[in-house]
């Protein structure tokens, strides 16, 4: 592994630069502002999520938060946003991880999240990495629930790993997400997209 990458401060300059697998990991100096994700072996460096990403993003947040206030520990859970998914070769950014039922608090470098969530933006590229290519590689892993929450669609699709493979479930802007990996949570999806939705008209007034 070589020891040059892992001393340097990597930033946008460093976008399409070749890294494997253990420089990538090996990095601790990253300039902060952006996305840094290594897929098939070159690093991604992309902007920030927008607004109507992250507007929502914190909301689920604070779903979380309030829901877990309510639970016993153990089992532990835990979340955070903007976190590395490793997998296999790649390392994918993803907009927020989940660990849930635990009998400990994770160890947030090595666990795999229980579930995956990503916020689609608007560019026709992303959407379809969020919705196939990431989805293979986050259930190629052992993730065990991929949450798209998609905005412009209205709607959440849920992939979630089987014994025989996977299912697809999509949740209505009007429906509310129940899942045994969170016992007694329930997701308002339509206060996801109200955030969302008043973010981008107060954008477009500024």
């Amino acid at each position: 592994m070589s020891t040059t990458i892992s001393t340097l401060s990597l930033g946008p300059h460093w976008n399409g630069a070749h890294l494997t697998p253990e420089e990538f990991d090996a990095c601790e100096d990253w300039e902060p502002g952006y996305r840094y994700e290594l897929i098939n072996g070159v690093l991604i460096v992309s902007p920030p999520p927008s607004e109507g990403e992250r507007g929502p993003n914190e909301e689920l947040h604070g779903l979380l938060r309030d829901y877990w206030k309510t639970q016993d520990s153990p089992p532990y859970y835990y979340t955070l946003p903007e976190h590395t998914v490793v997998t296999h070769e790649n390392r994918r950014r993803a907009d927020r991880v989940i660990w849930a039922g635990l009998d400990r608090f994770p160890n947030v470098r090595e666990d795999q999240p229980t579930i995956v969530v990503e916020f689609v933006s608007a560019d026709r590229r992303d959407r379809i990495r969020d919705y196939e290519t990431k989805r293979q590689e986050y259930l190629s892993v052992g993730i065990q629930e991929y949450w798209i929450i998609d905005r412009f669609a209205r709607q959440m699709l849920v992939v979630r790993q089987t014994n025989d493979g996977f299912t697809e479930h999509r949740i209505a802007e009007t429906e509310r997400y129940a899942t045994k990996l969170l016992p007694d949570f329930e997701l308002p999806l339509s206060r996801l997209f109200e955030i969302a939705d008043q973010l981008r008209d107060r954008t477009t007034d500024a």
